[in-house]
């Protein structure tokens, strides 16, 4: 592995360092920085992170139930396969009377068991006749009935801080009893574009000029992931106007992300900026594409500088500021890493470690498979919005063959 240099004698910053080393530093600004915990109506909390465990204040079930609609008895009185029928539980009624010798009582899914009762015998197996009900084949003892707390304990921790609130998750918290959760605050994202060449879709292009996809890409991705971005105007090719604009942005929001401007061009105003007016943690990361993405930070804000092109600014984002905001919330939970096999050899030609596109599916066997996607220059936008992952290729060049199995990472 190639240590992290400075970016001159000067600089106190790591600059091309290798994909794990810009994602620990970040990982570490991201647990300085975290967001502060409010508390949540569970109803309204999907897709926010726990900040705090959530401990069963109930058991799952409260009370032994039937889980189908049908009679319920005792098991020692049925071996004549007939039962005299004393009555109907339905669900939210409080406990039935105790059984008698040779009784049943009709009984609705969810509903308690009568006390005595031990095992269900379904209503499509029952026959009714002068109040008694009749059946051929006799339940094993217990059959559909759900026993006190064989689910949950009360007392149980059933969510830990960390996690996503899923709904499966939510519906949980809610079961046993939790109204409100703390989770940790949404951090708040401001979106720039960057350069005088570009201009609004919908607009008519002089030459030379292009449309602003980048910053529709990030609010859409942003959107996806829960958040509610705001689009800045463009900060145009005048170092006066970034700052002030840059400044104000810092001023109000948690996280600024901006694309274009990065690199070491003459018109990149950002890198120098951000190391006079704010702190700058890495800049230069050696992947492809994206290699000139920076991670600063500027008054309240944690700065994500990306690439200009498209398909670097899918990959910086996929591959920094997705973390970054997972980190800022507190997540611990890891995120699922999904490997598949080359459903195609690649040839991997230069040495800088690559996320590729390509597009994930799983074959009739069961398992997943990835195509690399050939357009794989980093302004090439169809070839990213015709795949689906990104394949991660360790540095080094080599060939990989078909069937060779590589991590993906979902866009």
């Amino acid at each position: 592995m190639t240590e992290a240099t400075p970016a001159s004698p000067m600089d106190g910053f790591p600059t091309r360092i290798d994909l794990d080393q810009a994602q620990a530093l970040l990982s570490a600004l991201a647990a300085a920085r975290r967001m502060p915990i409010e508390s949540l109506a569970t109803a309204r909390a999907d897709g926010r992170v726990l900040a705090a465990d959530v401990v069963a204040t109930v058991s799952l079930p409260g009370f032994d139930n039937s889980a189908m609609d049908g009679f319920a008895f005792r098991h020692a009185d049925a071996a004549g396969r007939r039962l005299r029928i004393a009555g109907t539980q339905f669900a939210g009624q409080a406990d039935a009377a105790p059984l008698a010798a040779g009784e049943c009582v009709r009984i609705t899914t969810g509903a308690p068991l009568p006390r005595g009762a031990d095992t269900i015998l379904i209503r499509e197996l029952a026959r009714e006749q002068d109040g008694q009900v009749h059946f051929d084949d006799l339940p094993a003892i217990g059959s559909f009935v759900r026993r006190a707390g064989e689910d949950v304990q009360a007392g149980d921790t059933v969510l830990e801080a960390g996690c996503v609130l899923t709904a499966a998750r939510i519906g949980l918290a809610a079961a046993v009893g939790h109204a409100q959760l703390s989770v940790f605050a949404r951090p708040t994202v401001a979106v720039f574009a960057t350069g005088d060449e570009i201009v609004e879709p919908g607009l008519p292009l002089a030459p030379g000029q292009i449309y602003n996809a980048n910053r529709d890409l990030l609010m859409a991705r942003l959107r996806e992931l829960g958040f509610t971005p705001v689009a800045w105007p463009t900060l145009p090719d005048d170092p006066v106007r970034i700052e002030t604009l840059l400044r104000d942005a810092a001023a109000a929001f948690d996280v600024i992300v901006t694309c274009g401007g990065v690199s070491a061009g003459e018109k990149d105003y950002l890198p120098a900026l951000l190391e006079r007016i704010g702190r700058i943690h890495f800049w230069k990361v050696r992947m492809r594409p994206g290699m000139p993405v920076l991670c600063g930070e500027l008054d309240r804000a944690v700065v994500m500088a990306l690439p200009g092109n498209p398909v670097s600014v899918l990959a910086t984002f996929t591959a920094f500021v997705q973390p970054l905001l997972a980190g800022l919330q507190g997540r611990t939970e890891p995120a699922l890493r999904l490997y598949a096999a080359l459903a195609t050899p690649w040839e991997k030609r230069q040495p800088r470690q690559e996320l590729l596109r390509g597009r994930l599916h799983c074959d009739a066997r069961g398992q997943l498979q990835v195509t690399p996607n050939p357009a794989d220059a980093s302004h090439r936008l169809r070839g990213a919005a015709d795949s689906n992952v990104l394949l991660v290729l360790a540095e080094g060049t080599r060939t990989y063959a078909a069937g060779e199995v590589v991590e993906v990472l979902r866009y």
